[in-house]
Formats: structure tokens, C-alpha cells, sequence
């Protein structure tokens, strides 16, 4: 037992720490208390132009969404990107290429050199206008319809590629599926089947089919996202195919390292693209975006530059295996 002096001094300490506590909070308060009230920011705008924020035109698309189609145009052309060579004749194979995330990607390879081939459903116009932005910046483009779920189709793609350009460096899997289920009994086996078969067997795919055909600083970029981080109370099987597709990625690096080829995710926050109008209705549409901190969604042009970096040798070539997020920021409170 400590002598009680000693006692009666940490006991004095002890108040003269609590009071010291005291006077730092009544000075913080006094401080924010003088402090004018700023007014509700407004979305966050740090990029070459001015993107759109909420409330955005509500619009509902039918599924899978055409681009062509949506009042509120995706911004893919990223004007004041300027190409370098990174990735200079390279060919490229982008599934769901023909509109949203897949068509930046395509403008942004071709504009750094690559030639570029688009998968994607029957979305036949918006394909052609992805060509034609494609060629717009002096590089070939060839269009494939067809579903990534079908292991055949896969593999005749990638054939058909390396024949056409005579060599294959990157595949970007990117197609997917998503439908929001307010309630989790009404999320049907054959909607959940549809989501794993697209997201999940048509990277794997994908995958398996270029393999083969790539070689040593050849690249995969896959297609992930926050909620395969973070999770959606309403997307569960979405989310639990981008938790895979993040699992996948990181797997599969470990597997084709020895051979000199790089495997990475990209993981997006909300992105202005025809995926989520039709996937919400009109009124939820009109708020998409506004939940993250930036309170705004992203446009593809501000996600594409992502997959370059992680696509081109000269500027990742020390990179395997990780999911970069792209999500407009984390709260904090």
C-alpha cells in the first residue's frame, strides 16, 4: 500500500489532469461557437471540367442499358488526356467495351496506342460508336457481340483477336450484371445465377482463354468495386461477385507471375454509365452519386485512367495482384 501522501498526491493529480481536460474542451467549443456557419458544400469538382451533380435527370433504362439512349450523356472522351505511348501497339480486348467504363477505356488505350477489341451483349450502337471514337484516335477497333457467360464464346474471341491483330497484351473484364432486390427473399435463383454466371464465369472465362496468348508484360485488369469491399445492402449477389472478382484477382496474380504477367482490379465507386439507370427507377436515378463524399458519381473518363496505369508496363510494372479503389473518397467522422 502506497504511503498516504503519496496517495493524496495522485489523487490531486488526478483532478488537476480532469480540470486541464475541462479547460481544452471549453476552449474547443468557445472556438467552434465563434466559427460562421459555412453553407452545405456543394459536390466536389477537382477534375480538367465541371461533371454533372445531383439531382441528375431521372431516367429508368431497360436492362442491359444503352447509352445512346440516356438523356444525361456519359462523359468518356477525356479531352484533356494526352496521350503518350504507354501503350503503344498493344492490343486490347474489353468486355462490356461498348459503353459507360468499358468505352473510356477503350478511347484512353487507343489514344496511348493500343488496338482494341469490344465484347459486349446487343448493344449494336453503342458498340459502333465506341468503334468509331476508337478510330477517331487513329487506332483499329473490331466489335464482338456475345455473352461472356459462354465459355465457347470466350474462347472464339480470343481466337478471332489474336488472328485479326496477330497478338494479344491486355484483356479488361468488364461486362457485368447488376439488379438491386429490396427484399432478400425475392432475389430469384435464376437473377442470382445470372449475376455469378456473368460476373464471376465470364471473367474466369475470359481469363483462361488469354492466358495462353499473353506474354510477359502482358496485363489483366479486372473490373471490381466498392461493394465488393464494403458490401450493399441491396446488391448481394453483386456484391459477392465483386468480392470474388477481388479474390480472383489477387489469386490469379500469384498464378501468372512466373510467366511475367501482371493481374489487377480496378474497384469503382457510383459511375455515371447505362448501368444504373437500369438498374434504379427514375427517382433514385435522379439522386445516384450524391451518398459519397463528393456527392457525386464519377464519369467514365475520371475511372479510365485507372486502367491505363495498371495496363502499362512503363507505369506499374511493380504492381500484382491489388485492388486500387476509386470511390470518391472516404467519409470520416
Amino acid at each position: 500500500m502506497s504511503p498516504p501522501d503519496t496517495q493524496h498526491d495522485y489523487k490531486q493529480q488526478g483532478e488537476a489532469t480532469a480540470e486541464a481536460q475541462r479547460r481544452i474542451q471549453e476552449d474547443l467549443e468557445r472556438r467552434e461557437n465563434q466559427q460562421p456557419k459555412q453553407a452545405q458544400q456543394g459536390a466536389m469538382q477537382a477534375g480538367a471540367r465541371k461533371y454533372p451533380e445531383p439531382p441528375l435527370t431521372g431516367q429508368h433504362l431497360e436492362t442491359p442499358g444503352v447509352e445512346a439512349d440516356l438523356a444525361l450523356k456519359p462523359m468518356y472522351d477525356a479531352p484533356y488526356y494526352k496521350g503518350s505511348g504507354k501503350l503503344q501497339d498493344k492490343v486490347a480486348i474489353i468486355t462490356g467495351g461498348d459503353s459507360g467504363i468499358g468505352r473510356a477505356v477503350a478511347v484512353l488505350y487507343a489514344r496511348e496506342g493500343a488496338d482494341v477489341a469490344i465484347v459486349y451483349l446487343n448493344e449494336h450502337q453503342d458498340a459502333e460508336d465506341t468503334k468509331a471514337a476508337v478510330e477517331a484516335e487513329g487506332r483499329r477497333c473490331v466489335v464482338i457481340p456475345g455473352d461472356v457467360s459462354d465459355r465457347a464464346f470466350c474462347f472464339e474471341v480470343v481466337k478471332s483477336v489474336v488472328d485479326e491483330f496477330g497478338r494479344l497484351d491486355i484483356l479488361v473484364n468488364n461486362a457485368a450484371f447488376q439488379l438491386h432486390v429490396m427484399e432478400f427473399e425475392d432475389l430469384t435463383l435464376e437473377h442470382f445465377d445470372r449475376t455469378l454466371k456473368t460476373n464471376l464465369y465470364g471473367y474466369f472465362n475470359m481469363a483462361q482463354a488469354a492466358a495462353p496468348h499473353l506474354q510477359a508484360g502482358g496485363a489483366i485488369v479486372n473490373t471490381g468495386s466498392v461493394t465488393g469491399i464494403q458490401g450493399s445492402k441491396n446488391l448481394l449477389d453483386y456484391s459477392m461477385t465483386k468480392g470474388g472478382i477481388h479474390a480472383f484477382t489477387r489469386s490469379l496474380s500469384a498464378h501468372l507471375m512466373p510467366k511475367g504477367i501482371r493481374v489487377n482490379a480496378v474497384a469503382p465507386g457510383p459511375v455515371w454509365t447505362p448501368l444504373n439507370p437500369s438498374d434504379k427507377e427514375a427517382p433514385q436515378v435522379a439522386h445516384f452519386g450524391e451518398q459519397v463524399p463528393m456527392k457525386r458519381p464519377a464519369q467514365p473518363e475520371e475511372i479510365a485512367p485507372a486502367y491505363v496505369f495498371l495496363a502499362s508496363a512503363q507505369m506499374s510494372s511493380y504492381i500484382t495482384g491489388e485492388i486500387l479503389p476509386v470511390i470518391g473518397g472516404y467519409g470520416g467522422s
